[in-house]
């Protein structure tokens, strides 16, 4: 069983190069460093590890899935971390998701989006929440085809219980650096064009993970959702 102090020690040795990569990466493309997010993604791991995390100074937190993220939360409610799910919500768990994280990474439908702004307006509240893109065609990825990304990002913005920070998107899980780099730009693109949309009220973009965040960063990341290079490998 690997306990948060195994964790905390692993993070603290591995987080010093992510940084020192994230600011060449955002120095590349002439950005401030700051403007990038880790997002420490914990998923399969034990809630020791966001504790870990926490302790490192890291303050967004994602999980993949919501019932992981319901049980982590009941134990770890009092922690001052900032909760975001990042995979796929499935209409029937949107209340819990809606309700456990601070932003919803993966709004990939338009049902689920109408599904998400009525639960906020029943609570009287906007959920917040980006804009899932799948610009690689990926039939294994979820998201809007990036064809209909601009037309997707006014239909979920117009709707009156959700707040749209911006969009995200999951690039190929391939080493060829064309193609990850194609597959960002083109999310990028989607994001600038739909900055002045009414109800989109911020150009966030979630891209990157562990196998290509700096290529994401030097084409615009704002948020890098980073699990086994921050924890290591998941538990067996």
């Amino acid at each position: 069983m690997v306990n948060k102090d195994v964790y905390y020690r692993g993070i603290r040795a591995r987080l010093p190069r992510v940084l020192d990569r994230i600011a060449a990466a955002a120095e590349r493309s002439g950005r401030d460093p700051a403007e990038v997010r880790i997002v420490a993604v914990t998923k399969g791991h034990a809630a020791c590890a966001v504790e870990a995390v926490a302790e490192a100074g890291l303050r967004d937190i994602g999980e993949n899935r919501v019932d992981e993220l319901e049980r982590k939360r009941a134990v770890l409610n009092d922690l001052a971390v900032n909760w975001h799910m990042i995979g796929h919500v499935q209409r029937r768990k949107a209340g819990p998701a809606a309700r456990l994280a601070g932003l919803v990474h993966s709004v990939d439908s338009l049902r689920l989006a109408e599904k998400l702004s009525r639960l906020g307006e029943a609570e009287g509240r906007r959920v917040t929440v980006l804009v899932q893109l799948n610009v690689s065609g990926e039939a294994t990825k979820g998201g809007f085809p990036e064809a209909e990304g601009l037309d997707a990002v006014a239909t979920v913005a117009a709707l009156g219980g959700l707040r749209v920070l911006g969009l995200m998107t999951m690039a190929p899980f391939v080493a060829d650096e064309a193609v990850l780099r194609s597959t960002f730009r083109k999310t990028r693109a989607v994001m600038e064009a739909a900055a002045g949309t009414p109800g989109v009220e911020g150009r966030e973009l979630s891209m990157g993970m562990s196998n290509d965040y700096e290529i994401a960063v030097e084409e615009g990341s704002t948020m890098v959702r980073l699990g086994t290079t921050l924890l290591g490998e998941r538990p067996g």
